[in-house]
């Protein structure tokens, strides 16, 4: 069942505005518009190699257009420099992957505080932040534990966590549930959801899972570089 949608009459959060992109002779991204709403969950489909990755890591300032624009909250993102634009990522953005990429040596308690200590929080500060997180997650009795003994769920709860530490406005998560059995897929979807109506939070998802796509207030199709839908 779809959650009722929350978009109406919420304010624009982020706006990319005719973007292109280009590897060598490959067109990817062939003039994309859209706009993201406060509070919605996007998802954006598409056949592999449709540029939904690209377009995702472009909203997120991971990479940057060959032309056109992203807007956040009406400001360009690309007019920052590179150590604004870092700032800009920690404190304003959230990262899920369809790998987690959690550092094998460390915690599940020590992966999550990361951002912050980037951002600069005490360890005391991040360690409750993370801890608050955790357990959210339903990870409580998992916070000294390294990744390797988390299941591929717990992993990427932890991740979860971890894109939320620095309490970002907007979740860019690229193939969250790829790499997920079923049960821990759905589990995951749930969390999205939970964490939206608990916390507020906007999720922009790719995905080629249709049930996570099907929850979501909107849902965009890309082929061949552009948004057909």
């Amino acid at each position: 069942m779809a959650w009722p949608c929350k978009t109406k009459g919420m304010e624009t959060l982020l706006v990319v505005k005719d973007i292109q992109k280009r590897y060598g002779t490959v067109e990817v991204l062939k003039g994309i518009s859209l706009e993201v709403k406060a509070g919605e969950v996007l998802a954006i489909s598409g056949a592999s190699g449709a540029g939904k990755s690209t377009l995702l890591h472009i909203m997120g300032s991971l990479e940057k257009p060959d032309n056109g624009k992203v807007f956040f909250k009406g400001t360009d993102i690309f007019s920052f420099n590179k150590q604004e634009l870092a700032r800009f990522r920690n404190q304003h953005i959230g990262f899920v992957f369809q790998f987690h990429h959690l550092l094998p040596e460390f915690t599940a308690l020590e992966n999550v505080c990361i951002p912050a200590y980037i951002a600069g929080k005490t360890k005391k500060e991040a360690q409750a932040r993370a801890t608050q997180l955790l357990e959210f997650m339903g990870l409580a009795n998992r916070l000294h534990n390294r990744p390797a003994a988390l299941s591929g769920g717990e992993q990427q709860r932890v991740a979860v966590a971890r894109a939320l530490m620095n309490n970002p406005e907007i979740i860019l998560a690229d193939e969250p549930s790829g790499n997920l059995d079923s049960a821990s897929a759905t589990a995951l979807h749930n969390l999205f959801f939970d964490l939206r109506r608990e916390f507020g939070k906007t999720f922009v998802i790719v995905t080629h899972n249709d049930s996570l796509a099907s929850l979501s207030d909107r849902r965009l199709f890309m082929k061949d570089g552009n948004v057909v839908v």
